[in-house]
């Protein structure tokens, strides 16, 4: 037997998704019955149709759109996006959901439509976002939720969760978890929090966060700790942006000093990537700021000795970042940070601070850093 979860009862993101799906289904339908090649617009995705505001803080997608016209040549594509277009409807008018792996199965019985591999099916799911997204909708939305759950958290918080029965709602103590932490859900829009926290440090190490959430950093520091586990997944930058924007709390990154730490998951936390900019409005935390590691921290912690030669990887990466990225350009300090580095050639870990001890990061960096928080990169 299937068991099927609790359907809540349309909301009012339900009604606009499935007014969205209908509308689309409805513009095919007419041109169709016009005796029309139908086609859908669609934004185009990456970042030579970006722009950063600094103003709001994240990237934003441009103008350019792309038409998936009805050929010869595209009728396999159109009907798969027309068909996992009303896979997301019935999702939602049933109050189910579809991870993004079952959702590639589901097109199996789809004969001659059927996606060659998920690569295939991601792809054309992103598409759908996209136009979602002018809608101010996201895939979560749409019913198609990843496989990855979010990150783990700890400290001073509250979150209200709803519970099996229609109307019940359940409260999850963050701070009393033991040596555990709270797992942060696959989708988070139902979430309610509680806090008297003053920040929340957004970690890039799991081990990072074991060590602070065990010697119990964040009850002297009254934080809220997150474990990104290296570039965010969409559910916990979801969940970082809702609990920074409801109880108005400022966000600090602590990441590796190298330039993926920078160019990819700080970067992607706060404003955003090229390739998911329709998403930006909602899963960016332009709110964040960067803690550290910095360059700076690597000569004013004596970390020299504790540091690793930059790969050629890494020097592609920062000068890319340097070249091209929007965010990074607009301001002098990253332009400086960045440059600082690939003229030292090394990078250092979090960790490089366990040099002075294994709980130096907490004895002296941290209230170190926080309490000059000015000094934080943009």
């Amino acid at each position: 037997m299937t068991v099927q979860p609790a359907n809540h009862g349309a909301t009012d993101i339900d009604r606009r998704t499935l007014a969205v799906i209908e509308s689309v289904a409805r513009q095919v339908a007419a041109a169709i019955a016009a005796g029309e090649l139908p086609e859908i617009a669609l934004p185009r995705r990456g970042l030579a149709n970006v722009r950063y505001d600094a103003d709001k803080g994240y990237f934003e997608l441009g103008e350019a759109r792309k038409t998936r016209r009805l050929t010869a040549g595209t009728a396999r594509i159109f009907a798969q996006t027309l068909r996992l277009m009303a896979v997301s409807r019935q999702l939602v008018a049933d109050g189910d959901f579809a991870t993004k792996r079952e959702a590639y199965y589901v097109a199996k019985n789809w004969g001659v439509c059927r996606f060659g591999d998920q690569a295939e099916s991601d792809a054309v799911m992103d598409d759908i976002e996209a136009l979602a997204s002018m809608y101010g909708l996201s895939r979560e939305q749409l019913r198609f939720h990843p496989e990855s759950h979010g990150g783990a958290v700890a400290g001073p918080l509250t979150v209200i969760d709803r519970g099996a029965v229609p109307g019940e709602t359940i409260e999850i103590d963050c701070a009393a978890l033991g040596s555990g932490a709270y797992s942060i859900p696959h989708s988070v829009e139902h979430l309610q929090f509680r806090t008297k926290a003053r920040f929340i440090l957004a970690i890039e190490t799991g081990g990072m966060f074991q060590r602070l959430n065990n010697h119990r950093f964040w009850r002297e520091a009254n934080g809220i700790l997150v474990e990104l586990g290296g570039v965010p997944t969409r559910a916990t930058r979801r969940f970082i942006r809702r609990l920074s924007d409801d109880c108005r709390l400022p966000v600090y990154c602590f990441t590796d000093c190298d330039p993926y730490g920078f160019a990819n998951i700080y970067r992607t936390l706060k404003v955003g990537s090229g390739n998911a900019a329709h998403i930006s409005p909602l899963f960016c935390v332009p709110k964040a700021r960067f803690l550290g590691v910095t360059p700076k921290d690597i000569v004013d912690y004596d970390l020299g000795d504790a540091t690793h030669p930059l790969s050629r990887v890494d020097e592609k990466r920062a000068r890319d970042a340097l070249a091209n990225d929007p965010f990074f350009r607009r301001h002098r300090r990253w332009v400086a940070a960045i440059e600082s580095l690939l003229k030292m050639g090394v990078r250092a870990e979090q960790q490089a601070l366990a040099k002075w001890g294994l709980n130096y990061v907490i004895e002296k960096y941290l209230p170190r850093k926080l309490a000059d928080r000015r000094s934080f990169l943009p």
